[in-house]
């Protein structure tokens, strides 16, 4: 998320959002404010409590109040007409629900399959979704980046679970299936709401362009991680004690979960001037030029 965020910056000349935390009590916060502010926390999902492992994620719900505390100071410091016309322009991204699936489908610690089925898990993590964007909406926001959940069971830590090192099936369904609905609720929001705008990026289908035909994109290795240790790289995180790929480049994902900064360039490249068979309902260029 970070250095997509990162890339997406550069190529708009801004530099990188600082976290909300790091500036919350800041003196020239509001300036801050202005220029950008991210809210992501790693190992966050949709729903709360997908960080069963590690217990430091702040959710998205915890996001949304935090984005809600930046929306009423910049109106009480620079006025509602001009507070609405910045928030209007502005972009709202989120890369989020891989966690959630991850976590129902094994490897982070999380319980959500003993509660739900993976319709009723996918059906509800579109259901809160949808609220919580309506809720920014409520708080100004109007152009939306969606980026949509990867192939996750081709992911290092999910191929360590099948004995072949396949891709793990099942996990796949489920986040295309996520996806569906993804798509389906951003286009009843626009009938809903005709102001809004944004951009929906086919991360499951570039990833599995990336493992299928990885000569085309520069990679060699889609199955291991660059960093990690045992089988894949993916019985231990990268850690301190953990081995480094030589050249990770090479390399489609870097860790057990995430993809390289390579492959991440790919995508922030895709997302900002790909066509429609990969961003709809137009891409990140058209969308700030609005």
């Amino acid at each position: 998320m970070f250095i997509m965020c990162m890339f997406a910056a550069d190529k708009v000349g801004l530099p990188s959002s600082p976290p909300y935390l790091s500036i919350r009590s800041a003196s020239n916060k509001t300036n801050a404010f202005i220029g950008g502010v991210s809210f992501a926390s790693g190992g966050a999902g949709i729903l709360d409590g997908t960080d069963k492992l590690f217990k430091q994620a702040i959710p998205l719900s915890k996001q949304i109040e935090y984005y809600s505390t930046v929306f009423t100071e910049l109106v009480q410091q620079i006025g509602t007409v001009e507070a609405q016309k910045h928030f209007s322009k502005s972009l709202y991204a989120l890369v989020i629900g891989s966690n959630d699936i991850l976590g129902y489908f094994g490897g982070l610690g999380s319980n959500l399959h003993l509660k739900n089925t993976p319709q009723e898990l996918t059906d509800s993590m579109a259901l809160m979704l949808k609220g919580y964007l309506k809720q920014l909406y409520n708080l100004g926001a109007r152009k939306f980046v969606m980026v949509g959940v990867g192939a996750i069971g081709c992911c290092p830590s999910q191929r360590n679970q099948n004995k072949t090192g396949a891709c793990k099936e099942e996990t796949n369904y489920w986040s295309n299936k996520f996806n569906q609905n993804v798509k389906s609720l951003l286009q009843e929001m626009k009938t809903e709401l005709k102001d809004i705008n944004y951009v929906l990026f086919d991360t499951y289908n570039v990833l599995l362009n990336f493992i299928q035909k990885p000569a085309d994109y520069g990679f060699t290795e889609v199955k291991a991680a660059c960093c990690g240790l045992g089988n894949l790289n993916a019985n231990v995180p990268c850690l301190p004690i953990a081995q480094y790929c030589p050249k990770r480049t090479d390399h489609v994902f870097w860790d057990l979960y995430h993809p390289t900064e390579a492959a991440a360039k790919i995508f922030v490249d895709t997302i900002f001037d790909g066509s429609q068979q990969y961003v709809y309902p137009i891409n990140l260029r058209k969308l700030i030029a609005l």
